[in-house]
């Protein structure tokens, strides 16, 4: 079972609904976490892993034969990325903005270019107790983070409950992480801003065929639009948690509400039974 977590706006509690879910299941089951907001992972904050193994993900970059480049301009001219340009004795090139298609080798006429790899971010495993944990960081600067996702989810496997962390919003990153699963839980907040930002979520799944449940936090305050979009889209909302001032200090203090009352370990399980039935 691949479960992703998603929503469509950072900061409703995204990560902290993933990491409880992982941690509520590990007593009984086989976990897999997997971070895959590569650009600024921070459920090792709350899982507290020891990292055992790291490796580097790079990317493909063009490389100019001076002694056969004749400046054409062919290279540049195919590059729909503008990776690449061409002045009368020199060729700039922008490795940020290459995305490795491969067009400027297949057309330069004098096989003047070649193919260097160039590392973008790291893979990092390791355990957090029973859960194993996966994670990408995408290197400051690197401005593409869905090939250190593909990276990441290559270490998916069937074997497990799988628990994917997606990065906020709807964008690409979000697709390449979503893709594939078996169920996508999207978490929102009663705001203005969160029901805007949940529709565009779902959206997403619609498109994607996946099948979806909702996740209220913060359910105590806002208003009640999120559950009539809900109820008109047959959205099922499978758990509402409220804001609570002492979960909101030990949160900030990198430990989780499972860890710190225990009927949240019964009400995410049962997060899981429901997703589980859902899923079918």
């Amino acid at each position: 079972m691949i479960v992703s977590v998603a929503s469509g706006k950072g900061g409703t509690g995204k990560t902290t609904i993933a990491v409880n879910l992982a941690l509520a299941l590990q007593r009984e089951n086989n976990v897999k976490f997997f971070d895959c907001d590569v650009e600024a992972p921070n459920a090792y904050l709350f899982l507290k892993p020891q990292i055992t193994h790291s490796e580097p993900v790079t990317t493909g970059c063009p490389t100019i034969d001076g002694t056969r480049c004749t400046f054409c301009g062919k290279c540049a001219e195919v590059c729909a990325f503008h990776a690449l340009v061409v002045l009368k004795e020199r060729v700039l090139l922008y490795p940020e903005l290459c995305h490795d298609c491969g067009g400027c080798k297949l057309f330069c006429p004098q096989n003047a270019i070649g193919k260097k790899e160039r590392k973008i971010g790291i893979i990092e495993t390791g355990f957090a107790g029973n859960i194993a944990f996966f994670q990408g960081r995408l290197t400051p600067g690197e401005p593409f983070s869905t090939p250190v996702i593909r990276a990441l989810k290559r270490m998916v496997s069937n074997d497990a409950i799988v628990i994917l962390d997606a990065p906020p919003g709807t964008s690409c990153p979000v697709v390449t992480t979503l893709e594939g699963s078996d169920f996508c839980l999207l978490v929102t907040e009663p705001t203005p801003y969160g029901l805007h930002d949940l529709s565009l979520a779902v959206e997403l799944v619609q498109k994607l065929e996946i099948r979806a449940g909702v996740v209220v936090n913060r359910a105590d305050i806002g208003d009640d639009k999120v559950d009539a979009y809900c109820a008109k889209k047959g959205l099922p909302v499978l758990m509402r948690l409220p804001y609570d001032k002492e979960l909101a200090i030990k949160y900030a203090q990198g430990v989780s509400a499972v860890g710190v009352l225990p009927e949240y370990q019964q009400k995410f399980f049962q997060l899981y039974q429901d997703i589980n039935e859902l899923a079918r």
